[in-house]
This record gives C-alpha cells, structure tokens and sequence, in this order.
C-alpha cells in the first residue's frame, strides 16, 4: 500500500509542480528544519534592502547578494555592521553562551522589513542562506531578470541545526566522465539541499580521471578507453555489442582545485576517492608494472569486476603514495577513500611474488583443500591498507574505505563506508570505528525508481522509489546507543556504468538526493513521508528553474 500511495503521488507531481507557486504552502523548506514557526505578514526583498553582516560572515552575505542579482537585477551593498533601519536582511553572531546551534545551526527570523541571521559559524550563516532562497519564489534562481516579478518570503521563525556530520551525495566519473562545469551543478545542487560531502569516485577499471604529475601515463592512457559497451553484457562475452567510439577525459590539476575552491566556497568537503587495490586496471593498463604478471592491457570496456589487480609490492606501495601525495596536495580534506572494494583475488592466489609477500608476512596460509579460500589474500589486501592507512595517517588524514576493508583486518584509524547492507557499519562501529552508511538497497541511486523497468532508461538494476530513500535511517535500530556515536552519516552513490552523460546522471539523483538530504538533517521524529511529499513540488519547481532533469 505504501508503494502504491507513493506512485500515486509522484504521478501528480508533473502537474503540481508547474502551478507549485499558486498551489503550495509558501514555507516549503527542504530538508525539513528541526523548529518552523510561521508569523504574520512577509518580507519584501527589494532594489533598496540592504545587508549587514559581521566580518565572519560577510563572504557568505556577499554570495547572497550575487547569487540573487542575475533573476532580481538587484545589486545589493554587504555593509559590515548592524543595520538599525531600513529594508534589511541582517547576519550576526549567536552569543558565546549559546551553544545549542554548533558550526552548522542556524535561527531564521523573517520580518515584515527585515530578516535575521543567526549562527554560530559561517557554515550556519550559509545554511540559513538556503532556507531563505527556498522561502522566495522559484524564479530567484533564473540566471536574468524576472520582470514584474515580486520577492516576498513568508514571515517565519526558523530554528535549525543538522542531524549528521557527513550528509554526503558521489558521482562516478571513471565508468563514464562528466564536464567539469557539470560537476560544479552537482556541488550548487548539494549545497542548495544542505549536503556537505561530496564524494568524487576518480579512479576506477574503466578510467583514471586525475592528473598526476610524476605519472603522466595514468591521463595519457588510462584516461581513455577504445569503446564502451552497449546495453547490458552478454552471458556470452563475445556477443556483447561495443559503439565503437573512444570514450575519455580527464580533470587537469588546475580544474581539481578550481572544483575543490567551489564546493569549499558552499561549505562541502570533496573527498576523493583513489581506488585500490582493486578496480585498478586503467592504472595497470598506464603502467604494466603495477599488475601481477607485467602483460600489457587496455583500459577495460567492460562493467562488473576486473580480474586485474594491483601486485602487492613494496614498489607499488611507493607508485601509491606517490599518487596520494599530490592528491593531499589538491584536496584539503581530512578524508582521502582509497576504495578497497570487489578486489578479486584469484591473481594474487597465481601470482608468486604475492604468495612469496604472504610468507614473507607470516600470514595463515590458505586451505590447499579448497581453492577458493582466499583468508591469507584478504589478509594481505589489509596489510596492504594498512600500508596506506599509516602513511595518511602520517600526514595527517584518514583513510576511507568500503566496508570489505573489514575483512582483512581493518586500519586503526580508517573509516568504513558500508555499502553491502549494515552489517559491516554495525561491527565496525561495535569496534569503536567511524562509519558512513551507504547501504545498496537504500542509497544507490543508480538502480531504478519504478517497477515497470521498460518505461525507465537502461540502469543497473534494483528498485528504489523515493520513499524507500526517505524511510532510511542511518543509525540500525540493533546499534547499541554506546556505538551509534560512530555513525558519522550517510552518501547517496551515483555510479554510472548506465549512465552516460549529465543529464541522465541528474535523472537519477533527483529528487531521490532531496529524500536524503531530509534523512541526514532533520531530527528522526520529525521525518513525516506525507508532508515531505507536500513540499516536494516546490522543491521541484526550484529543480525546474535550475535546469535539472529530475524524474517526473
């Protein structure tokens, strides 16, 4: 019944969205604040309203103001200080005492004449930003004038502070590469929903899309691939069809930090993600060295999981570190994921150097009886992030990984991303580690948002409506109180075996990506699917301005 009384909801949404402005409540706030309390009356923005702010958060009014002038034609003064007259929208410190906002909270005071800004931090101040744009009509986010349009914004008390530390949205840019002006959308889409991580996949089997400078061939070759698969793979690999165009691209250094400065600019965290020791053959296609038997090989064209993994070697530790180097050069984050997922190990069991490294290390041999014990390899893939962990540990970082990290031993300080359902967030926050939660069933959104799978673009597979997206909670109900500290939040994943450009990639994440953000930021008792569903077309209608190809 919940499945159909969603479906019957969404199938108005086209149609509610287009009149969202005459037809919605005004106060149509997404994620959903912890306290809203509506007054009388409205605020009028206007070519004469003037913003004050203090020196802390003066970037952020000035955003504000440059953000709105395209669709208001407004060029509004940022003066530091407190305005005590006029048409006014004001930011100002909280007092030191007051601790219950943090560095993301916020109180929203809307006005007849004047709007307040209260936080903590700047990130506060931003996130208030936010709310107000979503109190405005639509049309602020036209990129030119709006004529005889009016900019009110209902009068409203709004006290708000999120949920989760890590409210987090990836994007797979290896299996297919998106623009860097795409990217940006991405992050603008984040912010305007309250995300604060971005999870950037750049490295994968299918390509490598960072430049390193030591290593000039991981971009020249293994940034491009000779084709890309069509449709499905076959059971029968020589009947799969290719489309016989080279497919690539590659982010200069320059363009890394011209997006790393953007997202910090709207307070979000790029965590990039270098995959390891898996998923690696477009690095071992640039440098034969680093695969298990020195065989030269393309870049791959297939999906799944390439047999081809990194050796497990003191060199390729080295070529490694190295490539980590300067990506902490690029990215100021304190998280750096080095993937750690679907690492096949059947090279490693053939491969004498690797067995020779497992005696060396005194590791518990495998089973001879059974040749697909792979306990000595898996333990050997956790020497091998550990080699990783202790060296961003070293510079101050902390690694990343996804949850079969656990199965070889895991990394003092890493944390554990758990995308094959909770189990291995539950035992790695039981082990007093730190876990984003990114369970396939609830988080993916490559998989399909409707049952009837023929009338949906070609996508990998599974079912997730947007309800089910709502109805996640990142904290399992089994987690002990004690542990739940731990869980540091949740990510969508956008993976895109199936997903070939833009605006497909903003098809599948919208607006499932708003049901999350509602997860990860509003209080667990104040979540109501219904009244979610109720400011879903306004949201929409924001989307639309926006030029974002969301699901219908």
């Amino acid at each position: 019944m919940r499945r159909l009384l969603a479906a019957s909801v969404l199938a108005g949404l086209a149609l509610a969205t287009a009149a969202a402005a005459q037809t919605m409540s005004p106060i149509a706030i997404i994620p959903r604040p912890v306290s809203l309390t509506p007054a009388h009356g409205a605020f009028t923005l206007t070519a004469r309203t003037t913003i004050w702010a203090d020196r802390a958060d003066s970037a952020v009014a000035r955003g504000f103001a440059r953000d709105i002038a395209p669709s208001t034609g407004y060029d509004l003064p940022v003066r530091i200080g407190v305005g005590a007259s006029g048409n006014r929208i004001i930011f100002k410190r909280a007092a030191r005492r007051d601790t219950t906002l943090g560095p993301e909270g916020y109180r929203l005071d809307v006005r007849p004449g004047v709007v307040t800004v209260t936080s903590s931090a700047p990130a506060g101040a931003f996130y208030a930003v936010q709310s107000l744009r979503q109190l405005l009509p639509a049309a602020i986010f036209r990129g030119a004038v709006v004529p005889d349009q009016r900019w009110t914004a209902p009068a409203v008390s709004i006290t708000d502070r999120p949920r989760f530390a890590w409210r987090g949205m990836h994007l797979d840019v290896s299996r297919h590469f998106m623009p860097k002006e795409f990217v940006k959308k991405y992050i603008d889409l984040l912010a305007l929903h309250k995300m604060n991580v971005f999870h950037w996949h750049l490295t994968d089997d299918q390509g490598w899309r960072i430049q390193i400078l030591k290593y000039p061939r991981l971009t020249e070759v293994g940034a491009w691939r000779a084709h890309t698969l069509v449709g499905r793979p076959h059971g029968d690999s020589t009947q799969d069809v290719f489309d016989a165009k080279p497919h690539g691209g590659f982010y200069t250094q320059d363009d890394i930090r011209e997006v790393v400065e953007y997202a910090k600019e709207r307070f979000i965290t790029v965590v990039p993600e270098i995959e390891m020791p898996g998923h690696s053959q477009a690095a071992i296609a640039a440098y034969p060295g680093l695969g298990n038997f020195g065989e030269t090989m393309p870049v791959w064209d297939r999906w799944g999981v390439s047999k081809h993994i990194l050796n497990p070697s003191d060199t390729t530790i080295g070529f490694m570190e190295d490539v980590l180097t300067e990506v902490m050069g690029l990215f100021p984050s304190t998280f750096i994921h080095t993937g750690g997922d679907e690492a096949d190990k059947t090279e490693w069991k053939a491969s004498p150097r690797a067995q020779a490294k497992i005696r060396a290390l005194g590791l518990a041999p495998d089973d001879p009886a059974n040749p697909h014990d792979v306990r000595a390899e898996n333990e050997l893939q956790g020497w091998f992030t550990n080699q990783i962990d202790a060296f961003l540990t070293a510079h101050g970082r902390r690694l990343v990984g996804w949850d079969e990290i656990l199965d070889g031993g895991l990394a003092p300080r890493a944390v554990v991303m758990s995308w094959r359902g909770i189990d291995g967030g539950i035992a790695a926050a039981r082990a007093g580690h730190d876990v984003v939660m990114a369970p396939g069933n609830y988080t993916y959104f490559d998989h399909y948002q409707s049952v009837n799978q023929a009338a949906e673009p070609l996508a990998i597979g599974g079912y997730l409506p947007i309800d089910s997206v709502y109805a996640y909670d990142p904290v399992p109900p089994q987690l002990e109180p004690q542990y739940a500290i731990h869980v540091l939040g949740a990510q969508g994943q956008v993976w895109t075996e199936y997903i070939p450009d833009p605006k497909q990639a903003e098809y599948m994440a919208f607006p499932r990506e708003a049901a999350l953000a509602e997860v990860l930021w509003t209080p667990r008792d104040e979540k109501n699917f219904a009244d979610f569903m109720t400011r879903l077309p306004a949201d929409l209608a924001r989307l639309q301005v926006l030029d974002v190809n969301y699901r219908r």
